[in-house]
């Protein structure tokens, strides 16, 4: 698999299947990612991998509180600005609706859309989980440089043939997985990342994710 085909056929899967993933893969996976750019070589990243039980006891912990709503929530960093617009916002919102149609979920089943909602929290059925995190004194460059690393291991992954899901979800449930794992006091915990197996038969793996036009995004100076 060349680089082109990784990141076409990269995408956030959320439905795996229930197949193990073999520890020596992900080791190797992320010995190649230490090569991921960072400013100043600082390689900002951490992370805590879990599977079996305690990654089960995490999701149970979560699974206690989630009837609580909001009030559970615990989120170390707004994970998107509270002044999202315009086409960004549009953006967010739509792909979520894309997801769900093709859940067949319409917008007023708020109880399913909640429901499942809550396989985040199960990362979805991936075999394996990384809790991504940095100490807090990182500013907006080592962030960038984290989102680096991470996409450099989802195109590792693919060419494996493993798949992924990035969650900033999970920053939301900061408590539950700092009494799962330990991350340092003076560290921020930033996202997970659920590993495994993609089930293609999912109709939730197989919608089409929209990408806005280059036209949107660039503007061209000094070509011809």
């Amino acid at each position: 698999m060349n680089v082109t085909e990784a990141i076409q056929s990269r995408r956030s899967v959320r439905a795996f299947l229930d197949r193990p993933v073999d520890r020596v893969i992900v080791e190797r996976v992320l010995k190649t990612a230490q090569r991921s750019p960072s400013g100043g070589n600082t390689q900002p990243w951490n992370a805590e991998i879990i599977t079996g039980e305690p990654m089960q006891k995490l999701f149970a912990s979560v699974a206690e509180v989630l009837p609580l709503g909001r009030e559970a929530w615990s989120p170390e960093y707004d994970i998107y600005p509270k002044d999202l617009d315009g086409a960004y916002e549009q953006r967010r919102r739509g792909v979520g609706e894309d997801m769900y149609g093709a859940l067949e979920i319409p917008k007023g089943n708020k109880a399913g859309r909640l429901m499942w909602f809550a396989n985040n929290f199960r990362c979805f059925g991936a075999p394996v989980m990384m809790l991504i995190h940095t100490p807090k004194y990182m500013g907006p460059p080592q962030w960038s440089d984290i989102g680096m690393w991470l996409q450099t291991i989802m195109l590792l992954l693919r060419e494996e043939g493993l798949d992924s899901c990035a969650q900033e979800a999970w920053a939301m449930y900061s408590k539950q997985v700092r009494a799962a794992v330990a991350i340092p006091d003076d560290h921020i915990l930033f996202c997970a990342m659920g590993i495994g197996y993609r089930d293609r038969d999912a109709p939730v793996n197989n919608f089409e994710v929209a990408r806005a036009d280059i036209g949107e995004a660039i503007n061209w100076h000094g070509f011809d």
